[in-house]
């Protein structure tokens, strides 16, 4: 039987209070409403299987490569209930043996139960949001933990046996010195995490930070940001890590598979509320479309945003999609060189062959021949990447494989 990889993505969006610059799908919420959340939540999971067992005719067998428990703070649910939702899973999907299985967690709300119950369930990759060591920019960020609390909460992980372990750093904080966040990135490195994500504090509308003058004026300078942001790289690499992906920096063979599979155009599904997916057309589950969908590439869909709205229609899947966007194959292209050129390794131009039957040089040669000539991008080895000088004007080279 022909097997076909999947990823999930499986949201929670219950936190203990909202970060001051956060703008996910997150709040607090009450015991009662979680306890909705999580049955609505495993309906629609194994809804699913419900459509794939009529429309794949068992001539195609799904196996999911990548799961990731992400939020909000999934680590707030109580052990059980993340159990619960992983038996949905393993009741509707075929996991592959070598699955990476992860779940966000933050400092504070993780205790050995927990962990101990994670393990029991496969999930075998942890990735905690410090953010910063310092208690006072904690703070400040409107973070509930200590970096006392993330430490304790590390070496809990690792006296369990959790040998895959991502940490969450943000850069040009209020008040934040090119010092200060060198000291957040040798503090992180004595533990030695296999995975470290840095980015820089960005503000966004919607957010507390967003109309607080005092916050917008005690920002670092633009030069300053950038010290920072060349500081990660120059200090990681000596380290021992390296860098694939603009902000993200692991050791061998500790890459996040899952957030890769966004990054090359993989397929995956999003279950609960807000989450987004991606398949490409030609997918069982989508069969029942065929013919709508024969003039497209694939399709988005992002579920529904409001929370009574979506634990009203558990029962009734088509009626949890708020969106449902359909990419035409020119859109799926541009998202190939937009997404992929994000990581160092750049993309595969046989890759891009295969997966649309035209070469790249066809569609996008002469941008990657203006690139490569201003030595902002390298084409060897049927690879396409960016090079150091590019990497740091890559948005605006990145808007040139976008057609009007």
């Amino acid at each position: 039987m022909k097997q076909r990889e999947m990823s999930l993505y499986i949201h929670i969006p219950f936190c203990v209070k909202k970060c001051n610059y956060c703008d996910f799908l997150s709040f607090s919420s009450s015991d009662t409403v979680k306890k909705q959340y999580i049955k609505a939540l495993c309906q629609e999971i194994e809804s699913f299987f419900a459509v794939q067992k009529q429309e794949k005719d068992n001539t195609e067998e799904i196996i999911i490569k990548t799961i990731f428990f992400g939020g909000g703070t999934p680590s707030i649910l109580e052990a059980k209930q993340i159990e619960v939702v992983m038996d949905a899973v393993r009741k509707t999907f075929v996991i592959a043996a070598d699955a990476e299985i992860t779940i966000e967690m933050n400092p504070g709300t993780i205790k050995r139960e927990k962990l101990e119950t994670y393990q029991k369930i496969g999930i075998n990759r942890l990735s905690i949001g410090l953010q910063t060591t310092d208690d006072e920019r904690l703070k400040v960020l409107g973070r509930v933990h200590t970096y006392e609390q993330f430490l304790e909460n590390y070496k809990m992980a690792r006296e369990l046996g959790f040998q895959n372990i991502s940490v969450d750093l943000m850069s040009a904080l209020p008040k934040e010195s090119i010092n200060d966040y060198q000291k957040d990135l040798e503090r992180v490195l004595e533990l030695e995490p296999e995975h470290i994500s840095s980015y820089s504090l960005i503000i966004e509308e919607g957010t507390p930070f967003y109309d607080n003058n005092e916050i917008l004026e005690r920002l670092p300078s633009e030069e300053e940001d950038r010290a920072m942001y060349d500081l990660t790289e120059q200090i990681l690499l000596e380290r021992g890590y390296h860098r694939y992906e603009i902000s993200n920096y692991a050791k061998t063979g500790k890459e996040s598979r899952h957030n890769s599979v966004y990054w090359t155009g993989g397929e995956y599904v999003g279950f609960g509320l807000g989450a987004s997916s991606y398949l490409r057309s030609d997918h069982p589950y989508l069969q029942d479309s065929k013919e709508q969908l024969e003039q497209y590439y694939g399709v988005r869909f992002k579920n529904e945003t409001n929370i009574k709205k979506y634990i009203q229609n558990s029962y009734v899947p088509i009626l949890e999609k708020e969106e449902v966007t359909f990419l035409s194959k020119q859109e799926a292209m541009e998202e190939f060189m937009f997404l992929g050129l994000r990581m160092m390794q750049g993309i595969k131009e046989q890759q891009f062959l295969e997966q649309f039957h035209i070469s790249v040089q066809s569609v996008y040669g002469d941008v990657v021949e203006k690139f490569v000539g201003m030595g902002l991008l390298e084409q060897t080895d049927g690879r396409i990447c960016f090079t150091k000088k590019g990497i740091d004007v890559s948005n605006s080279i990145l808007c040139e494989f976008l057609k009007e």
